[in-house]
C-alpha cells in the first residue's frame, strides 16, 4: 500500500508560480509511473504531467506545456510539479497517484487557485 499526499498549492496570481509535491510512504514509489492529475469545479479529473520511473519520459497535457514541469526524486520518495505563468484556468484541486491511477492511492489533493 502507498500514501500519497500532495502539498504546496495556495492563491496566486496570474502569471504567478506555484510548486507542487506529492509524498509517497513506500520505497516501491521508484518502479512506478506517476502523474499529476487535477479536477476543476465541475469537470473531471484530467491528467496533467507524467513522468516514468526513471525520469527520462514526461508526458504533458497541451494545456499545460511549456509552463509546467515534472520531475521526481526516488531517493526522496517524492514528486514534483513546478507551475509558471500560471492561468485563471489552472485553477483546479491537483492531486498525484500512478498511471493508469489506482483508485486506493488518491490522497486529498492540493488546492491551486490562480486568481488577481
Amino acid at each position: 500500500q502507498v500514501h500519497l499526499v500532495e502539498s504546496g498549492g495556495g492563491l496566486v496570481q496570474p502569471g504567478g508560480s506555484l510548486r507542487l509535491s506529492c509524498a509517497a510512504s513506500a520505497n516501491i514509489f521508484s518502479l512506478y509511473l506517476m502523474a499529476w492529475y487535477r479536477q476543476a469545479p465541475g469537470k473531471q479529473r484530467e491528467m496533467v504531467a507524467s513522468i516514468s520511473s526513471g525520469s527520462s519520459i514526461t508526458t504533458y497535457a497541451d494545456s499545460v506545456k511549456g509552463r509546467f514541469t515534472i520531475s521526481r526524486d526516488n531517493a526522496k520518495k517524492t514528486m514534483y510539479l513546478e507551475m509558471n505563468n500560471l492561468k485563471p484556468e489552472d485553477t483546479a484541486l491537483y492531486y498525484c497517484n500512478t498511471l493508469p491511477p489506482r483508485g486506493e492511492y488518491w490522497g486529498q489533493g492540493t488546492q491551486v487557485t490562480v486568481s488577481s
